[in-house]
């Protein structure tokens, strides 16, 4: 194996004999094998798709694929091998239609198009088709780039899917970014505009999934979330789905379970349509790196909707206490499987076993307060706006972006803390774990850290942005008194940072290190075209970002 996709690649430059975040070799080489699958299929759809011939079922294929192979979703190398045959089989039929309309379909004899192999014959053929099968050193980099932005768009892509928002053009794109990286042709150049294009798309599939939200559960406003527990037993759902969260919600009501969230879910309780449930009492726990220790003391099942997920230890007791549904998948914990169309997930086994576990034991308590999200600023715009004309506010910090196990993030609380008191932090994903529970007050009614929810929720600190450049009449967005010192660990965050340089936002700062894909010519492109930069220590920064 090789990978490199995440913030934790093993001595900065990539894990080679099991995954730092615990994939197997065999499960990141079937991963590897995936793709390439998915470029396969890309052949022949993409030619249907150009005649005019597409069919959401393949989509959606292509969409779930992509997102099974994000850091932390996925660690089943049955349910990857199942998912090969079915992308091989629906590879081929789309390969017949194609024949039998007498179409041209470049790249028709490229090996993508025409392998196959048995399943016991998937290990050696994933040998021969991971990232290291780009040999020059650049042009890997740009074309992982380009992947690893599609990874992240094809995720966010799915949950607007998932409630019945779908956009063609996104998936035309998710195309020809893949069939891009077999193209020997393509140089430096055509590869780094294409990265740009993917921003633009991640933008696109961005406001989608906002709008999918929105409009299905309302704009998230001010809210204060319990974070501690109740006596009644519980069920613990964690990942990015709403929709999987709309469906526990509706089962459980009245069944005596109440429901909790973890991680990256906290931010459902900002939305008005969940309010609604007085069983869905509030947030357990912090960012994905602990739930080893804090699905132990929840006691009830846990439901992964999405990635995050962290491989039990051998002497965990609550492996038989995890569900994964969708992308997610890990061996020894059960699958829900997935709706039919105009449906629901079946979430009755969950819920019959959280009635024979014990209430969670109590780890903290207290509130937490959320739901900036654009909307909600905007009514605030007023009150932000007149605090920075007199000098109340002086930096909005954006610290998006992810949480990471390593001792390094630790930087992000210090950070938070050391920023002055007339600075507000905008947030979004886990990366708020860091400073989100932290004292650090109000400006005049304001709230310090402004939380405007997960990570694909990002997009609303760009809409803000853009819209206080329209209050303030600048005529560029780096013009405003907002810097950029954002956390990342995995693939949705390179679509959110691909996303803001299409934008035009520069000098961003990633840390806590430079992602291990990025060559160092590719690196230095980022730094003189974007002012991309690295963190240092915590008092440099502040200098640095406040001068």
């Amino acid at each position: 194996m090789f990978c490199f996709q995440c913030q934790e690649a093993a001595k900065g430059v990539g894990c080679t004999l099991m995954g730092v975040c615990g994939k197997t070799d065999e499960v990141a080489n079937l991963q590897d094998l995936l793709i390439y699958t998915l470029k396969g299929i890309s052949v022949f759809s993409s030619a249907l798709r150009s005649a005019g011939v597409s069919d959401h079922g393949t989509d959606r294929y292509l969409i779930e694929g992509m997102f099974v192979t994000i850091t932390n979703a996925n660690f089943d190398d049955q349910a990857i091998s199942k998912r090969i045959v079915a992308g091989l089989n629906l590879r081929n039929k789309l390969k017949q239609k194609a024949e039998a309309m007498n179409l041209e379909v470049k790249m028709a004899k490229h090996d993508c198009a025409v392998w196959n192999r048995t399943t016991e014959e998937f290990a050696s053929k994933s040998k021969s088709v991971g990232v290291l099968s780009t040999e020059d050193v650049d042009i890997r980099s740009l074309r992982e780039l380009l992947v690893y932005g599609l990874k992240g768009m094809a995720a966010y892509a799915e949950h607007a899917d998932n409630l019945g928002m779908y956009d063609e053009e996104i998936v035309a794109f998710l195309e020809k970014g893949l069939l891009a990286t077999l193209d020997s042709s393509l140089g430096a150049n055509e590869l780094v505009g294409l990265v740009m294009e993917c921003g633009k798309y991640g933008v696109q599939t961005m406001a989608l999934l906002d709008k999918a939200n929105t409009g299905r559960y309302g704009n998230p406003e001010i809210t204060k979330v319990n974070i501690g527990v109740s006596n009644r037993p519980g069920i613990l759902i964690s990942g990015h789905d709403l929709r999987d969260l709309e469906d526990l919600l509706k089962q459980s009501e009245g069944k005596g379970v109440d429901i909790y969230t973890h991680s990256e879910m906290l931010p459902a309780h900002y939305y008005p349509a969940f309010k609604k449930y007085a069983h869905f009492v509030g947030n357990y726990g912090n960012a994905w790196w602990k739930q080893n220790e804090e699905f132990e003391t929840f006691n009830g099942p846990i439901v992964f909707t999405t990635n995050c997920i962290v491989p039990p230890k051998k002497s965990s007791t609550y492996s038989d206490r995890v569900y994964t549904t969708g992308a997610s998948g890990h061996p020894g914990f059960k699958h829900i499987a997935d709706r039919q169309e105009g449906g629901e997930k079946d979430f009755s086994e969950v819920i019959a076993h959280a009635l024979k576990c014990s209430a969670p034991t109590e780890i903290e308590k207290g509130e937490i307060v959320g739901g900036f999200a654009h909307a909600q600023v905007f009514s605030l715009a007023d009150k932000v706006v007149e605090a920075v004309k007199t000098g109340a506010i002086r930096k909005f910090v954006v610290m998006a972006g992810c949480d990471g196990r390593m001792k390094d993030r630790n930087y992000y609380s210090e950070f938070a803390t050391a920023l002055p008191n007339d600075t507000v932090i905008l947030t979004a994903g886990c990366a708020k774990y860091r400073y989100n529970k932290l004292p650090l007050g109000d400006i005049g009614g304001i709230p310090r850290v402004l939380d405007a929810g997960q990570c694909n929720d990002s997009y609303s600190l760009a809409v803000i942005a853009l819209k206080l450049k329209e209050v303030f009449q600048l005529n560029d967005i780096n013009e405003l008194p907002i810097v950029y010192n954002i956390a990342w660990y995995e693939q949705k965050a390179v679509i959110v940072l691909l996303a803001l340089l299409y934008l035009g936002v520069k000098k961003i700062h990633l840390g806590p290190t430079l992602p291990a894909f990025l060559s160092p010519n590719v690196a230095n492109v980022l730094v003189e075209t974007f002012g991309i930069g690295g963190i240092n220590s915590v008092d440099e920064d502040i200098k640095m970002f406040l001068n």
